[in-house]
């Protein structure tokens, strides 16, 4: 797949427009369906390199991954990374919350904006990422869009990015090999080539949000989503054991044996 970079637009304020365009970036997270997807994907490469070049330098490596890979073989590696026997889950409330009450609580909030917005979810919940991502780029609701992208999204971002780490894997093959039959094989060097669209993801989100790793910024979470303008009660400090995805995932394994 080549590599093309356009000629950078004018670059609007944030006031104005953001400049990367989420329903675009969400297409990183679908299901790769048919030969279609790489297109879709240098598609991405191409925005992300008129208007946040250095998101665009950090999925080079998928590029290439692409680019030496059949669609079966990305088709297997997305359900490895993100579905089946997965290193972590595209579910925002889950990776905060695992299955704790502020997810349900968090999820019909969220499904009352998706609906005002007029963003379709399809057939995840409304808390799945690119579900959310999209619903970025259709808000009206400046300061709302802002919160969602701040407390939710970025935090979010960065736990499913840290689940990629070798000793976490590792983890929860562990936990996998203890409970299932059945492993699924995977390809040892490109086996957490995906963080690399998540990467690619929160850089462009920190440019046009801004953002930094707080503890302060997780307990603020609780106010978000409150009636008219942030969520009540939906969100609360995602640095709770309840957002642990390797807990998660063998909790919901022990319960599944009764």
């Amino acid at each position: 797949m080549e590599l093309t970079t356009d000629t950078k637009p004018e670059i609007k304020k944030q006031s104005d427009s953001l400049l990367a365009d989420y329903d675009l970036l969400s297409y990183f997270f679908f299901y790769p369906e048919d030969n279609s997807y790489n297109e879709k994907i240098k598609s991405i490469y191409n925005h992300l390199a008129a208007v946040i070049p250095e998101s665009a330098e950090v999925m080079k490596p998928y590029i290439e991954y692409l680019s030496n890979s059949t669609l079966q073989e990305v088709q297997e590696l997305f359900l490895r990374s993100f579905d089946v026997q997965a290193i972590t889950t595209l579910d925002i409330g889950f990776i905060l919350f695992g299955e704790d009450y502020k997810r349900g609580q968090l999820l019909v909030h969220l499904n009352r904006e998706h609906r005002e917005a007029g963003n379709i979810c399809y057939t995840e919940l409304s808390d799945h990422l690119p579900n959310v991502m999209r619903l970025l780029s259709k808000m009206k609701n400046e300061e709302l869009r802002n919160e969602i992208a701040l407390r939710l999204v970025m935090p979010a971002i960065d736990k499913m990015i840290g689940e990629f780490d070798n000793k976490k894997i590792e983890k929860k093959d562990e936990i996998y090999k203890k409970n299932l039959k059945t492993i699924i094989d995977f390809s040892s060097n490109y086996r957490t080539i995906f963080q690399t669209l998540l990467q690619s993801a929160l850089i462009a989100l920190q440019k046009d949000f801004g953002y930094e790793y707080t503890a302060s910024q997780f307990e603020d979470a609780a106010d978000i989503l409150k009636s008219g303008n942030n969520v009540s009660g939906a969100c609360q400090t995602p640095h709770s054991e309840s957002g642990d995805f390797s807990k998660n995932i063998e909790t919901e394994m022990n319960i599944e044996k009764y």
